[in-house]
């Protein structure tokens, strides 16, 4: 920060908002996590300076043999923590994994189904604004209404009619197990490829917390942000490697390429050029702190403060999408609260809370207001709040959402989220 501070004052300010308003409010969005400052070190260290086109071994550079080590050392944790058979660590985000693995076992125009955005699904599943959309003939699944959990009733016949060449599981928004041996059983008959999308409970996967798409999935994609609590990044991995089944060859020698190479070259020269070595170095270092035993204990204290919170927001009559949750992600229907989710956002975010505006099953309202909010526990669980913090947490959101326009009430709560942030302090390192 100080090579910041005397080069360029202005951008450096900048920074430092953003760091107290990371350590003075409460982080409730799901999609979000503090890296340890061994990851932050990594993410800005000397490997930004490292062209490194192709992969390790195989560059298209000189210079490389030690990027190719960092990279080697991320496959390997990668491997190991989820007991894959194969990684790929390149993928600059969730949604360039997601495009890497579908060019890879699908061509464009081929029809896939994924679930509905309006229903925990991502925008990579399919959303018309979406690359996904656009390319590829998606046919959404749903929840059912009176579980808010993926209606297979619905999902089998839409996979008999439409006889997609590949199914989409997981989601953004999805409070509960991903169904990976019903959705196998599903593209089992149909013969369709299984794509698992497990960016939000990937570190509770890696944990054990949360059963692994491994035995099921043709191949995995996942963000390294959220519960697996590593620099902002995508992976793509599966199970094992073989000959892929379209026949396609080597140029030279013709003999038939296996998955992995096909994956690798959708990903480079495919989507991308150089990969970013310094982000590459974080993803090892945070593989290697999630094979470490805390962070089990880390990852159960995650389940155990979202479901915590759950309870006390069922106390309080409101409305959980499911019911409550099984993981980090907590999906809360405002509408017997008569606000909006736009409306709760913003209140929440002048109170020093930080959630997201999100559609519900069946929401009548636009994606721009929303009859909900998305609510997760990864970020307050790295400050080592647990469940007396939880109860605090709801009881100060719920005094916002009864009251958002009172601003004496939204002052107060503002004055008791900064006290608990100052009592589970953030990054000492940077102060």
């Amino acid at each position: 920060m100080s090579f910041i501070k005397r080069s360029d004052s202005y951008l450096f300010n900048i920074i430092q908002r953003e760091l107290n308003r990371e350590i003075t409010t409460l982080e409730l969005i799901a999609s979000e996590n503090f890296t340890s400052p061994a990851v932050l070190e990594a993410a800005g260290g000397v490997m930004t300076n490292k062209y490194a086109e192709g992969y390790p071994g195989k560059r298209y550079y000189g210079g490389c043999e030690h990027v190719d080590e960092a990279e080697n050392i991320a496959r390997d944790r990668l491997k190991q923590l989820f007991n894959a058979g194969y990684a790929n660590v390149q993928p600059h985000s969730g949604s360039q994994a997601n495009m890497a693995a579908l060019m890879t076992f699908i061509n464009v125009g081929d029809t896939v189904m994924g679930l509905d955005l309006a229903h925990g699904g991502h925008l990579t599943h399919g959303s018309p604004v979406n690359f996904s959309g656009q390319l590829y003939n998606f046919v959404s699944y749903h929840v059912a209404e009176s579980t808010g959990r993926v209606d297979f009733d619905e999902t089998h016949a839409l996979a008999i009619q439409h006889k997609p060449k590949l199914i989409i599981c997981g989601g953004s928004a999805y409070p509960r197990f991903i169904e990976f041996e019903q959705f196998r059983e599903v593209a089992d008959e149909i013969g369709a490829f299984l794509m698992a999308d497990v960016a939000h409970p990937s570190g509770l996967i890696a944990a054990g917390l949360h059963p692994s798409p491994m035995p099921f999935c043709d191949v995995i994609t996942s963000t390294t942000h959220k519960t697996l609590r590593g620099p902002r990044g995508g992976i793509i991995m599966m199970a094992d490697d073989h000959e892929n089944p379209w026949g396609k060859v080597a140029p030279k020698s013709g003999r038939v390429k296996m998955i992995s190479e096909l994956i690798d070259s959708a990903v480079m020269p495919g989507i991308q050029g150089g990969p970013l070595m310094h982000i590459i170095a974080a993803k090892a270092v945070a593989f290697g702190e999630a094979l470490k035993p805390e962070f089990k204990t880390y990852a159960q204290h995650i389940v155990d403060n979202a479901q915590s919170m759950a309870n006390e927001f069922l106390i309080r009559d409101y409305q959980l999408v499911s019911g409550g949750t099984d993981t980090h992600v907590i999906l809360i229907n405002l509408t017997n609260k008569n606000i909006t989710g736009k409306v709760a956002e913003n209140a929440l975010e002048m109170a020093g809370i930080t959630v997201n505006k999100n559609m519900v099953p069946f929401d009548k309202k636009s994606p721009f207001i929303t009859s909900g909010i998305r609510i997760g526990t990864p970020a307050v669980t790295t400050r080592n709040m647990g469940k007396d913090e939880m109860i605090k947490i709801v009881e100060f959101i719920d005094q916002i959402i009864n009251d958002p326009e009172n601003s004496s009430v939204i002052d107060k709560v503002k004055q008791d989220v900064f006290n608990l942030c100052q009592s589970f302090p953030l990054y000492n390192e940077l102060h």
